[in-house]
């Protein structure tokens, strides 16, 4: 461990250059994914299903918007598994090379009035490879960049992997906004509408800046060469494990981002559809509304991981949580009016609420699990939030209104989601200890923390895991390490 100790230190570049690559990568991923809910929003009704009234195509649509959600959580377990057993890198890089391919080939697929049927079947298909890639993205990402920092701050360094989703959506709406204004909305619905998904092309020199610049993750390097030294071997089966060791935080895990990601899907995908299908409203008003409020999420996300850093990961979400409980009705009250300045309010309210809770998210998913079953068991919690929340959360809203012909049943749905995250945070135990260090196995001596503004690979989860296979909490579903049991 001494060896490792002074030759895993990162200097101040380094650590720059880490963060900016997480967040590079992150938000490309994220602008490849989120592009498809705008153009599902805006034209795959009528260019996929042109039969369908604008009602059901926009359902139809949505529902190859969920294609992508069903299959993050085989994402998660194939890339939690490589991740596991081989590395965070080259888990991401694959993630990253699969998503830009995926949607560059989006761009060039011909609609249903060029090969009838196939074209929607070829849209499922690609939407599917996506959700994969994005399935297993976020926690190669999230743990790069925690794994490499300090517990001191690893709530920041997260946020340099959350950061991605606003500005993704910023840099999808920024395209679509652009090409809007350069073309005729015939032109747009006939060819405009691909040059967003063609623009991904430039995931592939992000790959390769990783590939070349950016260096493993001094926990998996420990884990292997604590591995090797006592004659071990990396966990095998790392999803079987953490679903057998780790259920209960698993479930509580994905529960934590049932409220923001209803908010954030709603605000970002569902209300685009509504403010221009029922309310009437301009395409490119409502995105340089979303745009507006995604630009302020961004400096949220960040304040709150960093907050997470002083005060520990719970109190965030739970403010967030609360927020977005108490907001659902308002946000609705507000959007529909129609009226542009009062809808950027609830937009920004609600973005801050889900802000809240998704900044120390990243950091808190990885400290509640031990690092061998820590890409599996986090991917796994946050991917299982995306099936069962994000994806469905349009195609749900749109449905909803159509049932019952007010948003009212939309702002009921939200504010359940919000109460589930506030049960699961409130459930879950700390992670973030005040003194310096965190628990490590049972009947060990505690590690402390090593303060550096540096980042460094003598972080105290690598430290107390000394054997390659450590023993099983008692209790189901309770990590061997950190914070209060």
């Amino acid at each position: 461990m001494t060896e490792q100790a002074g030759a895993g230190r990162i200097n101040r570049s380094e650590c720059r250059r880490l963060l900016g690559a997480g967040l590079v990568g992150s938000s490309l991923e994220w602008y490849d994914f989120f592009i498809y809910a705008t153009a599902a929003a805006l034209v795959f009704g009528e260019l996929f299903f042109p039969g369908a009234s604008p009602l059901v195509g926009t359902l139809l649509a949505f529902s190859t918007f969920w294609a992508g959600f069903i299959a993050r959580p085989i994402g998660g377990v194939v890339f939690g598994h490589f991740g596991d057993r081989f590395g965070r890198k080259p888990a991401l890089m694959t993630c990253l090379l699969l998503m830009g391919s995926a949607t560059f080939v989006i761009g060039l697929l011909p609609t249903a009035d060029t090969i009838g049927a196939l074209a929607p079947v070829l849209l499922v298909l690609l939407r599917f490879v996506q959700g994969i890639a994005v399935g297993g993205q976020w926690g190669g990402v999230a743990l790069l960049l925690t794994e490499s920092a300090g517990a001191q701050r690893r709530g920041f360094a997260g946020t340099f992997a959350q950061m991605g989703v606003p500005v993704g959506v910023i840099l999808g709406n920024l395209a679509f906004l652009i090409v809007g204004a350069l073309v005729s909305d015939q032109a747009f619905a006939d060819w405009g509408w691909r040059i967003p998904f063609l623009l991904s092309a430039v995931l592939f020199p992000v790959v390769l800046f990783i590939q070349l610049r950016i260096e493993e993750t001094p926990a998996f390097k420990t884990l292997q060469d604590l591995s090797a030294q006592e004659s071990g071997k990396v966990e095998q089966a790392p999803v079987r494990e953490a679903i057998r060791t780790h259920r209960k935080s698993v479930l509580l895990g994905a529960g934590l981002l049932f409220g923001t990601n209803a908010i954030f899907y709603v605000s970002i995908a569902g209300v685009l559809d509504y403010a221009t299908r029922e309310l009437g409203m301009d395409k490119n008003e409502v995105l340089m509304l979303v745009l507006l409020s995604s630009a302020i999420t961004i400096g949220a996300i960040l304040a709150s991981g960093a907050l997470s850093d002083r005060i520990g990961r719970r109190p965030p979400i739970i403010a967030g949580a609360a927020l977005i409980t108490l907001w659902a009705f308002p946000f609705f009250w507000l959007v529909d009016t129609a009226e542009p300045a009062l809808i950027l309010l609830a937009l920004v309210v609600g973005g801050i609420g889900s802000s809240l809770t998704y900044g120390p998210v990243a950091a808190y998913l990885g400290e509640l699990f031990e690092p061998r079953v820590r890409y599996s068991a986090a991917s796994l919690a946050y991917q299982l939030a995306a099936i069962i929340v994000s994806g469905g959360t349009p195609f749900i809203m749109a449905a909803l209104l159509a049932a019952t012909g007010t948003s009212a049943a939309v702002s009921a749905y939200i504010a359940v989601m919000g109460v589930i995250t506030l049960v699961a945070v409130l459930v879950l135990r700390e992670t973030w200890d005040p003194r310096g260090y965190t628990e490590p196995e049972r009947g060990q001596q505690p590690a402390p923390i090593w303060e550096s503004s540096a980042i460094s690979s003598d972080t105290p989860d690598l430290v107390r895991f000394r054997r390659s296979r450590p023993q099983v909490a008692e209790r189901e579903g309770e990590p061997t390490h950190g914070g209060r049991s």
